[in-house]
């Protein structure tokens, strides 16, 4: 698969929903991972990430404007040991606590199907980084509709070692706007990553549209030390 530019991939779609990007740094020391939210209606745009212990959860900018919590009020991020879980949605925690009982990645997400969200029937989307005696490796998953059948499930997970240093996989919701909204196509794409933790940072939050994009987190984790740095950038602060 030929690597693209993230950011060419993130302005040619003005709604690629939620994000998820997992790869190495270009210097090759740390093992990087980003998530992002984007929305349309005003119960999705109005949200921020917080920190919560290791990881991250999702809370409401205005309480007063929450009208349905289930789909937006989540962990995307959750950290199990040298495990780092990134999520769409509360598999988060499903995944979680599955891993916490010597189940698989795919076991965990064998239990769940995509959103409930009709008519889009959003695909659940994750990923791991699994760090361990200076070594990295990560997978990722999407869940996901059947040409919008709300009773076909199809499953589908990539594996990832040996990892180049300055190349990640972005898999994101959706390939589009629309109604209902397509869902992503395909298996991750192949996408450079460059700079530090703030370039890497601007480069997203620049990159996605500006009426939709709600959040943005990122984190560098040295593969040597497990040490990590966090940047969350919120539209409403």
């Amino acid at each position: 698969m030929k690597m693209v530019a993230l950011a060419d991939q993130l302005k040619q779609n003005e709604y690629p929903g939620r994000g998820i990007v997992i790869g190495r740094s270009q210097d090759g020391t740390k093992a990087v991972a980003a998530y992002f939210i984007m929305g349309r209606s005003t119960n999705s745009r109005n949200r921020v990430f917080v920190e919560d212990g290791a990881g991250i959860r999702t809370q409401a900018f205005d309480p007063a404007k929450l009208t349905d919590p289930s789909l937006v009020i989540y962990a995307p991020v959750r950290v199990l040991g040298n495990k780092t879980i990134v999520t769409n949605g509360d598999q988060t925690d499903t995944i979680y606590e599955c891993m916490d009982r010597q189940m698989t990645f795919e076991q965990a997400l064998r239990t769940r199907e995509f959103e409930p969200d009709a008519p889009n029937y959003t695909p659940r989307i994750s990923g791991i980084l699994h760090i361990e005696n200076g070594g990295y490796n990560y997978a990722m998953s999407i869940v996901k509709s059947s040409n919008g059948s709300p009773d076909s499930c199809l499953r589908y997970t990539y594996a990832y070692e040996n990892c180049p240093a300055g190349e990640g996989r972005f898999l994101h919701t959706y390939i589009g706007d629309g109604d209902p909204l397509p869902s992503f196509e395909g298996e991750p794409i192949r996408v450079g990553i460059e700079g530090d933790l703030e370039a890497f940072a601007n480069e997203i939050w620049e990159s996605l549209n500006e009426d939709n994009k709600v959040s943005l987190f990122v984190r560098f984790i040295d593969i040597g030390t497990g040490i990590y740095e966090s940047k969350i950038i919120n539209k409403n602060c």
